[in-house]
């Protein structure tokens, strides 16, 4: 999904991109990324009480859209990061190269401990799209806050998708099977779907590695003992896709 932003939003300022990497005293490696994978950034959208007309929240007072061109098909997650951590607000991306255009984000939401901190979440990104691709207007909302949730509401959810319904390596699908989606009347916050997302991710790299470890061992009394391990981790997924299923049925608190 590409949102049309309004054109009171548009700021259109080029971005050096030493003034991102420089921000935090990025080394070497981090530098090389940049020349290598970036070729642009424009801050390209200002979202702001004087901008859209809504009034700032508690934790949203402004949102940025930037326009990143990429130099090569993938863009590493250090450089989207280095990006976020330079700027103080709540920040949305736009991913082009070769005439397609992507939407990224990561929930950001200031330090409960320190409110001049940042709190980095997990990167949900939506599909490639034809850059001519049609727009859709913004949703309807009472603030900024609630702006940045329902912005950041179908990217999370489209991943989460993929993550949770994508059947488990080892297990049979069973239409039979005693559980299924259950359905819920109780709202569920978007902190709590993109919890539950990144939780299924972690699980889900977690596995990865232990069946890399299981390919590499020979010892067979070790094979066993990392045989089980995976079969709980695989258990644990399926627990935690259950809970998804009845995140995405239930209404959201937006």
């Amino acid at each position: 999904m590409l949102y049309d932003w309004p054109r009171a939003t548009s700021f259109g300022r080029v971005i050096p991109k030493n003034k991102i990497y420089e921000h935090g005293g990025a080394g070497t490696a981090l530098k090389d990324l940049f020349v290598r994978e970036v070729d642009q950034i424009i801050w390209a959208h200002k979202l702001a009480p004087e901008t859209i007309n809504l009034p700032a929240s508690k934790s949203v007072s402004e949102i940025q859209v930037f326009r990143v061109s990429q130099r090569e098909s993938s863009l590493d997650l250090d450089a989207l990061r280095a990006i976020d951590r330079a700027i103080p607000f709540p920040l949305l991306l736009e991913l082009t190269h070769n005439g397609r255009i992507k939407f990224v984000a990561a929930y950001k939401r200031p330090s409960e401990a320190d409110s001049s901190r940042w709190v980095l979440g997990d990167y949900f990104e939506g599909e490639w799209h034809p850059e001519e691709t049609p727009r859709v207007p913004l949703p309807v909302a009472l603030n900024m806050g609630a702006l940045y949730e329902l912005l950041l509401s179908p990217l999370v959810e489209q991943q989460a998708a993929k993550l949770l319904f994508k059947p488990t390596a080892g297990f049979a699908e069973d239409p039979q099977a005693p559980f299924g989606p259950v359905s819920s009347d109780e709202p569920i916050s978007l902190e709590a779907r993109i919890a539950h997302a990144e939780a299924v991710k972690t699980k889900t790299r977690e596995i990865e590695r232990i069946k890399t470890r299981l390919a590499r061992e020979k010892q067979f009394n070790k094979r066993v003992a990392i045989n089980a391990e995976l079969r709980t981790a695989k258990l644990e997924l399926e627990l935690e896709r259950l809970v998804g299923e009845r995140a995405a049925s239930a209404p959201r608190t937006e």
